[in-house]
């Protein structure tokens, strides 16, 4: 199996892969009704009703961070799943029942959006780190950078489909087929055998243990930068079901059919990041940084562009750039953290990319509402600009870079002040021991972290030995 595909070769990922691809066209389609019939039926083409119903759905990704993540490194992370993917699919069909029966209000959807948000926010760091549980090794960002290749692939299929489903038998019954998707992962939850999971490290019942993965990313410099530029992205730059959907309505005049077609063209964008993404053997921090870049001058293509194919074009980039950032910043932290904090850190990551959207969304809402959507895709792009700037502020503080020329080419170069030269393996990315500040939260004593890092480094040297061969 070809290097981009590699995780696929175990059999229990195969079977997860499959039930989440179902699930996540489901996903899809709710997400994308759900938009529509807040911004069409309950409201009168209200951008900030629309940034209240996903700050709902988005907020208890925040709230609940110590939580979650503590759920996801204390219980059996399979039964887990099995509980919060089985209280999505009853709220979908609870909200599907409710939209059939012609009773919906906003204030409904609002309640049904806090209440899947909640369950989200159990769910998502679970979901991330069960990855570890499948695969092993370097296939770990492998998986990852697949897991998104197929949220995007549902994403290109979902809000088509949705779009289509909504004009032929209206929008309660897309809620409903989404009710009935979550029975393919639950299918593959079941059929997958405890007996062939990687054995992973729970944690402990002792005191603090809430608040450990804090404390840990706090002693993580490279983990700190990531954080903060997925924060000023994900709060500013990644709502695309604002600007996508008021584009589609307010400049182009389009129905829900045009609108899912838009939605599923920047998704081609972004099924050929991930891709990219699994092609690669390491993530690597700096790449973050390139990306957002990417992102800021996509977004800003897209408030620029003049007709709807050009708009559509420039929404390819865009999901193209982004995902490549989404997915290089997730492979960044699931593979260079200590597996006994890995839950606890993603519950922080996914609080930190998901929990800035109540503050986002409703103002980028109301940026749209007041100056136009276009206006909304100018604050996205200066979101990624921004990012692009904390990341080099970050290599020329912790790094000491210095742009170069070498053999003729203009290089990043390291100087002697790198803070991180003792962190950096041979391939670019991080160890996983934790320095500085929070070094004493890592429960590994200083012999098994040598020997980790050391492990680390021998494993990258072979990357190197197969990428050599390749070229």
């Amino acid at each position: 199996m070809s290097a981009m595909f590699r995780s696929l070769s175990s059999i229990d990922y195969r079977i997860w892969f499959a039930g989440a691809l179902v699930s996540n066209v489901g996903t899809w389609m709710q997400r994308t009704a759900q938009d529509w019939i807040v911004l069409t039926e309950l409201s009168d083409h209200d951008a900030v009703a629309l940034g209240i119903t996903t700050a709902l759905q988005l907020g208890p990704q925040l709230l609940l961070v110590p939580f979650s993540g503590w759920i996801a490194d204390r219980f059996d992370r399979r039964h887990t799943l099995m509980a919060t993917q089985l209280a999505m699919a009853l709220l979908g069909l609870g909200l599907g029942v409710i939209v059939l029966s012609g009773v919906a209000q906003l204030w409904i959807v609002y309640v049904f959006a806090l209440l899947l948000g909640i369950a989200s926010a159990i769910d998502a760091p679970v979901r991330q780190t069960f990855v570890s549980e499948l695969v092993t090794g370097s296939d770990v960002g492998n998986a990852v950078a697949l897991n998104s290749a197929s949220f995007n692939t549902a994403r290109t299929i979902g809000p088509a489909v949705a779009g289509l489903l909504v004009v032929a038998v209206g929008a309660g019954w897309v809620f409903v087929i989404n009710a009935l998707t979550f029975a393919a992962v639950l299918v593959s939850l079941k059929f997958i055998r405890p007996s062939r999971l990687v054995p992973v490290p729970r944690a402990s019942r002792e005191r603090g243990q809430l608040l450990e993965g804090f404390r840990y990313v706090r002693g993580r410099p490279d983990l700190l930068i990531v954080f903060l530029i997925v924060f000023v992205i994900g709060t500013f730059g990644f709502n695309y079901q604002i600007f996508t959907s008021t584009m589609a309505t307010v400049e182009f005049g389009l129905d829900s059919a045009g609108f899912g077609i838009l939605t599923s063209i920047m998704a081609i964008g972004s099924v050929a990041g991930a891709l990219v993404s699994a092609s690669r053997d390491k993530p690597r921090v700096r790449l973050v940084f390139l990306a957002s870049a990417g992102f800021g001058v996509s977004a800003l293509l897209a408030a620029l562009s003049p007709s709807y194919w050009l708009f559509a074009g420039a929404l390819v980039l865009i999901g193209f750039a982004g995902q490549i950032l989404m997915t290089t910043a997730n492979g960044t932290v699931q593979t260079t953290t200590d597996p006994r904090m890995r839950g606890r850190v993603m519950a922080l990551y996914m609080a930190v990319f998901m929990g800035g959207t109540p503050i986002g969304a409703p103002l980028l809402g109301a940026v749209a509402n007041t100056f136009g959507p276009r206006w909304g895709l100018g604050v996205a792009a200066v979101s990624g600009f921004v990012a692009f700037g904390l990341g080099v502020l970050w290599l020329v503080r912790y790094r000491a870079a210095r742009l170069r020329v070498v053999d003729r080419r203009l290089r990043v170069v390291f100087g002697a002040g790198d803070r991180m030269a003792d962190s950096v393996t041979p391939t670019g990315s991080f160890s996983a021991v934790a320095r500085g500040r929070g070094a004493g939260a890592v429960s590994a004593s200083k012999a098994e972290a040598t020997r980790e890092r050391d492990e680390e480094l021998e494993e990258d040297l072979e990357l190197d030995e197969v990428e050599a061969e390749r070229s």
